[in-house]
């Protein structure tokens, strides 16, 4: 039991849990066979097939009671609908007494018939109760009603944001939006791995624990391995290891699962978050966009039945193709300077004259991202890919075929957030080592969040990787897309919090 003090409400509900385990009757049971899920009973059910649901089972958490003497009305819920439950005194000659002792946020499994009250509600009569288990803390109820408009008003919600993270057990039961938001996520994450799969492509995995972090600009979490008494590392990203299948003769890789970056907290950014990286030879970023924007459309259809969705008021379409701007035509259009070819000191000399503030000994790749991040990317609201990147930003990107200086990269913003990154893969493990060091000296001189040098990495592009294309989207971001959500948070089950004192 917890040390907390108890309130009124639950010492009450102590009594009642020794009311029932007086009368013999186990307030935690082993199991209850189900028949029917809710939602199925409320879409399946009319008046002309009553019989198919003459006898069921159902089970979930008490949302309501409603006491009227000979006839009480309770309403459960599971992890589809609500669904009311009528109990008439004489059906139930051995408990309904005993429905005193239940309260809102008890679980109970009831056995009986479904039928449709005068009021035209789907109910399920019940012939036999059985308590599943006692709840012995208050639910923040929340209460609804609808307006002579057909409006939906909510009362006592359980909204203050904080408390539902913490408790987001609770929050999945009083707030039904936060579970279909969960719901979503389940059937996107699903419906790629279709995707995928259909297309030949081999879902692995790689090490989460790795001996150096590499793959992308990040600072990493450090713990220590005991036995081998060696520093490891969470893995930032999942792409260096990835690559080393492609060499290995897999022809297209991918996994979604979690990374890790030690850095500050925001409505985009939680240290651990879910990332999909895919890897498929033989192809470029051309062909990967052209992938990105289809398995986006389809999954926006899949997941809403419509290619558009309303993000904080704006409306924003995902239906291919999707538009393609150069990233320094970008920095030209919002900032007003042309900063191709600039060098590192003329780079922060500009950041001073737009007041972008920059730390001194940042790199030119970390000064292009600061000035990129405060004055482009708000105004890239409609799907955009911004494409060819400046070298010193990409570290593990080939180099254009066409315009000396840039990479062949791109990003893909919606609502002001980027959503995905992809390369033409570099795999030539010469011009791969220059980029390392030159990285490795960027750390040195203070960058830390800059890449190490991967020895192992390199050796295996030693061995040969064919022209390869990689892509890496964030699916936090992107269930925070097609759910409408604006903080990272409410799409995460459990996000990283300060503890509580």
């Amino acid at each position: 039991m917890s040390g907390k003090t108890k309130n009124d409400q639950e010492l009450r509900r102590e009594e009642e849990l020794h009311y029932f385990e007086d009368a013999g009757i186990n307030p935690y049971p082993y199991s209850f066979d189900k028949t029917h899920k809710n939602q199925v009973i409320l879409e399946k059910f009319d008046d002309n097939n009553a019989e198919l649901f003459a006898d069921v089972a159902v089970a979930g958490r008490i949302m309501s009671i409603r006491r009227m003497g000979k006839a009480s009305f309770f309403h459960i819920v599971d992890d589809t609908a609500k669904l009311q439950i009528y109990f008439k005194r004489d059906d139930l000659p051995d408990f309904y007494d005993n429905l005193k002792m239940l309260d809102i946020g008890d679980i109970i499994g009831v056995n009986g018939y479904v039928f449709r009250t005068r009021t035209g509600e789907i109910s399920v009569h019940a012939r036999n109760v059985v308590l599943l288990c006692k709840s012995l803390t208050n639910l923040p109820i929340v209460k609804e009603e609808i307006d002579e408009n057909g409006n939906k008003i909510i009362y006592d919600a359980f909204s203050d944001k904080e408390l539902r993270y913490r408790k987001r057990y609770i929050d999945l039961i009083v707030n039904s939006h936060v579970r279909e938001t969960f719901i979503k996520r389940s059937k996107m994450i699903s419906f790629i791995r279709r995707y995928f799969d259909d297309k030949g492509w081999m879902e692995v995995e790689t090490p989460v624990l790795q001996p150096l972090y590499g793959g992308a600009n990040a600072r990493p979490f450090v713990t220590h391995h005991n036995a081998l008494d060696i520093p490891l590392y969470l893995r930032i990203a999942l792409e260096l290891y990835l690559k080393r299948l492609i060499v290995g003769g897999f022809e297209g890789v991918y996994e979604i699962s979690k990374n890790f970056r030690n850095e500050g907290i925001d409505r985009t950014h939680n240290p651990e978050f879910t990332m999909l990286e895919i890897y498929v030879a033989y192809k470029d970023y051309k062909w990967m966009m052209e992938m990105v924007e289809e398995l986006i459309s389809k999954l926006a259809i899949h997941i809403n039945g419509s290619s558009s969705v309303e993000i904080e008021g704006k409306q924003i379409s995902l239906a291919s193709p999707f538009k393609r701007v150069k990233m320094f035509d970008l920095f030209k259009e919002y900032t007003g300077f042309d900063l191709q070819g600039k060098s590192r000191e003329e780079l922060l000399k500009i950041a001073g004259e737009l007041r972008v503030p920059i730390d001194p000994q940042a790199s030119s790749m970390k000064i292009l991202d600061e000035i990129f991040g405060a004055k482009v990317e708000e105004h890239l609201i409609q799907p955009t890919f911004v494409i060819d990147y400046p070298i010193e930003m990409s570290p593990l990107a080939k180099k254009h075929r066409e315009e000396k200086g840039l990479v062949e990269r791109f990003e893909l913003f919606v609502n002001g957030k980027e959503l995905c990154n992809a390369f033409s893969e570099l795999n030539d493990p010469r011009d791969q080592r220059n980029r390392l060091e030159e990285q490795a000296r960027n750390k040195a001189a203070g960058d830390d969040e800059a890449m190490v040098v991967d020895e192992d990495f390199l050796e295996a592009l030693e061995v040969g990787m064919p022209p390869t294309a990689g892509l890496g989207i964030g699916i936090d971001r992107l269930v925070m897309l097609l759910t409408g959500e604006t903080s990272i948070r409410d799409v995460i089950l459990f996000p990283t919090m300060r503890p509580e004192k």
